[in-house]
C-alpha cells in the first residue's frame, strides 16, 4: 500500500516493513502532485522514498500518479514535514531530504511557520545518517538567505549553495515560475554534527478515550464553542449535531506538536449510563490532545449537569 495511515502506522516506522525491502530512506517534504518523487523513484530505484503532504488532494493527485506510472518505491503520509521527521523517521535512519518550494511565509509575523528554522534542523541532525542531507530549493530570495542562517545558528550542518538539480525544476510550479522569469536558488545542507535532545516520538494509546456518566443527555442547541488549553496544545470543540436516534455528534481541532487533527466525539445513551467519548472515524491518532478533547467535551457535560461515573482516558 502506497498510502501510510497514521493511525495504523507504529512510530518510528519499520522502513523494511513499510517497503517490503531495506535500502536508504529518502523523505520528501510538500511533494506536490508526486512529479518529483516519481522522477526520483525512476532514477533511484534502491531508493526508499518516503513523502510527507498536508493537502489531502495533493496526496491523492500524487498515489494516482504512482499507480499510473508503475512507481513501486515511494510511500506517502499525509503529515507535516515536522511531524514525520519526528514521529516516523528512525533516529540516523534518513538518507536525504528534498525541500522543493516551500511556502515561505512571506509575512514577517509569519516566519514562525516556516519548516527551515533553527528547532527543525536540530530534530533533523537526529534522524539523518552521518553524511545525511538535505537538498533545498526554492524561488525566494529572502526565505533560502533565512534558512541558511537558521541552519548556521545551530552549529550542526555545513551549507553548499550550487545551482538548482534539473529535476527540481521540472515540477508543475516550478515550470511555471520559470516562465514567468522567476529566479531559483538552491543549497545542500550536509549534517556535519547532532543534537543532545532526544526527540521522541509523540505519545500515543490504543485504546478509545471516554467516560460514562449519570443524567440526561443535553440538547445540541445547549452547546456553545469550547476552548480546552494544554500544556503542549489546545482542543476546540466546535460544533455539536444530533445523533441519531439519540445523542450528539461533536465536531472538535485539536492541535498538538506539529499536528492538527480533526475529531469526531460522541455522547449517546449506554448500557451503563451516557457514554462520552472518541467516535472512531477516519486516520485519528489518540494523542495527547485526543485525550484532552475528551475531557473538555466531559467538562462541558458536567457543566450541562451530568455526573461522573467513570473517566477512562
Amino acid at each position: 500500500m502506497r498510502l501510510l495511515r497514521l493511525a495504523e502506522t507504529p512510530f518510528p516506522l519499520d522502513v523494511e516493513a513499510a517497503f517490503g525491502r531495506s535500502g536508504p530512506l529518502v523523505l520528501e517534504i510538500g511533494f506536490g502532485d508526486g512529479r518529483h518523487p516519481a522522477m526520483l523513484a525512476r532514477a533511484h530505484p534502491e531508493w526508499n522514498l518516503l513523502g510527507a503532504e498536508v493537502s489531502s488532494a495533493s496526496v491523492w493527485r500524487a498515489l494516482r500518479r504512482f499507480k499510473r506510472e508503475g512507481v513501486e518505491n515511494v510511500r506517502v503520509v499525509r503529515a507535516t514535514g515536522a511531524f514525520v521527521v519526528r514521529n516516523l523517521v528512525p533516529r540516523r535512519g534518513l538518507f536525504r531530504v528534498y525541500v522543493n518550494f516551500p511556502d515561505p511565509w512571506p509575512k514577517k509575523r509569519h516566519q514562525g511557520r516556516r519548516l527551515l528554522r533553527a528547532p527543525f534542523f536540530r530534530l533533523l541532525s537526529t534522524r539523518l545518517a552521518d553524511g545525511g542531507a538535505l537538498y533545498f530549493t526554492t524561488d525566494h530570495a529572502e526565505y533560502f538567505a533565512f534558512a541558511q542562517e537558521e541552519a548556521r545558528k545551530t552549529g550542526l550542518f555545513r551549507v553548499e549553495v550550487a545551482p538548482p538539480p534539473p529535476e527540481a525544476l521540472a515540477t508543475k510550479y516550478a515550470l511555471k515560475w520559470k516562465e514567468a522569469g522567476r529566479r531559483f536558488y538552491h543549497a545542500v545542507f550536509y549534517k556535519t554534527g547532532e543534537a543532545f535532545a532526544a526527540f521522541p516520538p509523540i505519545e500515543r494509546w490504543n485504546d478509545v478515550p471516554h467516560a460514562i456518566l449519570e443524567g440526561s443527555l443535553p440538547a445540541p442547541e445547549a452547546f456553545h464553542k469550547v476552548v480546552h488549553p494544554f500544556a503542549g496544545g489546545t482542543a476546540v470543540l466546535l460544533e455539536a449535531a444530533r445523533r441519531l436516534p439519540q445523542g450528539l455528534y461533536v465536531f472538535a481541532r485539536v492541535e498538538e506538536e506539529e499536528l492538527a487533527q480533526h475529531v469526531l466525539l460522541e455522547v449517546r445513551e449506554s448500557a451503563h449510563g451516557v457514554y462520552a467519548g472518541l467516535r472512531r472515524f477516519g486516520d485519528v491518532i489518540v494523542t495527547p490532545g485526543v485525550r484532552q478533547a475528551v475531557a473538555a467535551l466531559v467538562g462541558w457535560l458536567e457543566a450541562e449537569g451530568l455526573s461522573v461515573k467513570k473517566r477512562s482516558y
